[in-house]
């Protein structure tokens, strides 16, 4: 009976797991580039004589959707939208190299460079910083312009140019901070023949009515595998009494 219930818990532990993906996603379905988080679910046996026969049910987020989200124009000149497997580079909290589809860029009050949640981006000399009071936009192949608004009739010079990669054919894992990151380190190098689009945002690629047919099966799935436990314990006690009058 013991085996049953290891498993029915089990079951409900990947269950749960399963529904703080699906609440992610669904929390983040209008956060910009965001790319919908995909789970997998794998029996795993436990060696070792008797024991081999109590299976476990191991649930994991193991990427996301990589699909692209729709893209909509902002007219901001420092807004960009990545599309195919095209992916910025950004410094993370830890300060190792990530990766990121959001595009809403800014410029700090320091003159850095950074995503809408505050992450630096790379360059083709790490972090880029900017001189402030210019006006500041982005090339469609990523590269960095420079203006002088004292001279309006000046070109823009180029300061820099954004790190964009390439994750055709890399081994990428999401960390919990949302950012990509090469399985086991290492980082992406630059695709000098990548383009973004200009003046305009992807969207997330989360779609909110898929989700909410996802949520509903989580949790008769968990409710299925709870009510497996309440019957293991119910057919154990009544082993148990007959035990008794016998």
């Amino acid at each position: 009976m013991d085996r049953l219930i290891y498993s029915a818990v089990s079951g409900m532990n990947a269950s749960m797991v399963r529904q703080r993906a699906i609440a992610s996603n669904m929390a983040n379905a209008q956060t910009t580039g965001f790319k919908a988080e995909i789970f997998d679910s794998r029996p795993v046996t436990l060696d070792g004589g008797p024991v081999e026969v109590r299976a476990q049910n191991r649930t994991e987020v193991r990427g996301a959707q990589m699909a692209d989200g729709s893209v909509n124009d902002t007219g901001r000149p420092l807004d960009i939208a990545m599309q195919g497997d095209i992916l910025l580079a950004v410094q993370a909290l830890d300060g190792t190299e990530a990766y990121t589809r959001r595009g809403d860029l800014s410029v700090s009050p320091t003159g850095v460079l950074q995503t809408g949640d505050g992450l630096p981006v790379i360059g083709d000399a790490g972090p880029v910083t900017v001189p402030l009071g210019g006006d500041i936009a982005i090339a469609p192949d990523g590269a960095i312009l420079l203006a002088d608004p004292a001279v309006p009739e000046a070109a823009p010079e180029q300061i820099g140019r954004l790190k964009l990669a390439s994750a055709s054919g890399s081994d990428l894992v999401k960390g919990l901070d949302g950012q990509f990151r090469v399985r086991g380190g290492g980082i992406l190098p630059a695709d000098l023949d990548a383009k973004v689009v200009t003046g305009a945002l992807e969207g997330s690629n989360v779609v909110p009515s898929e989700v909410l047919v996802d949520m509903i099966e989580a949790q008769r799935l968990f409710d299925i595998r709870t009510n497996v436990v309440s019957t293991a314990r119910d057919l154990d006690e009544s082993a148990a009494r007959l035990m008794r009058l016998s």
